[in-house]
């Protein structure tokens, strides 16, 4: 238990993203599970590890280093956890903020109260519901509506979400119409969304030449000068030929997949 508190002070920031992350589990827990977690995997490459050392017949003194080095690893995956849940929320959120921000201007034109418009946001679809219900939980408890808005924009992962939650909260400190602010913060997100739009335009017309170049021209040119000039040099053999070939479309498969992963993680999270 000392050595979970002494984790926990070194992740000051570990219960906000917990929270953000919608895991619904105490810093402590968290980080008992991480260490579980980290010396069963360690564990298992400790096992694998000593197999392998003896069939190389090496010294088993390195057992130490590979138990430690696997264990760091992977804590600092595990503990990592909750900031990739926050990234894969944040832009599901991204994606609808514009329209969440619409569904409570349109209430709020309607003549409906503030939180009768966050209620039915509540209970709306999408992503962004469960944010408006956790405000409308706090409500209900008793929590000021001032508040419950500003517990909303801290736990958010949303720059976005947090930027339409501040002009309601401003308004409602000042004293003014929020559905002013509101509509404002929207036109500028929504100005924001487009020049997101062109950029991510500009982007793809680079990966999609850089694509042309790496996995296209360069591997055909490149695998039809190989084979000429290892015809030539006499470094195809009929023993050969046939592994040189696989390597090299187990080559091309490998520069396919890394390509898909660059365009889906470059996608742009953003739905008008």
């Amino acid at each position: 238990m000392d050595l979970i508190y002494q984790l926990n002070t070194l992740f000051p920031h570990l219960k906000a993203e917990l929270h953000m992350a919608n895991m619904m589990i105490k810093p402590e827990a968290f980080i008992k599970k991480a260490l579980g977690l980290s010396f069963f995997v360690a564990m298992t490459m400790l096992i694998f590890g000593f197999f392998m050392l003896s069939v190389f017949k090496a010294s088993l003194f390195l057992l130490l280093p590979i138990f430690i080095f696997f264990f760091a690893i992977f804590f600092f995956f595990f503990i990592n956890s909750p900031k990739t849940a926050i990234r894969k929320r944040q832009r599901e959120l991204d994606k609808e903020v514009i329209f969440a921000g619409r569904f409570l201007l349109v209430k709020l034109y309607s003549g409906t109260p503030l939180v009768n418009a966050l209620m039915d946001a509540s209970k709306s679809y999408g992503v962004a519901q469960s944010y408006f219900k956790e405000m409308v939980d706090d409500i209900n408890l008793g929590t000021p509506v001032e508040q419950a808005i500003e517990n909303g924009m801290k736990y958010s992962p949303s720059e976005k979400f947090r930027k339409i939650l501040f002009q309601i909260n401003n308004a409602l400190k000042i004293g003014v119409d929020v559905t002013k602010s509101l509509e404002n913060t929207l036109d500028e997100l929504t100005a924001e969304q487009f020049v997101e739009i062109q950029k991510y335009g500009k982007k793809l017309n680079s990966l999609a030449l850089f694509y042309m170049l790496m996995a296209v021209v360069i591997p055909s040119l490149g695998v039809a000068m190989f084979v000429v000039i290892g015809s030539l040099v006499g470094f195809f053999t009929a023993e050969n030929s046939k592994q040189v070939f696989i390597g090299v479309i187990a080559f091309l498969i490998i520069i396919q997949m890394v390509f898909i992963s660059i365009f889906k993680t470059a996608r742009l999270s953003v739905n008008l």
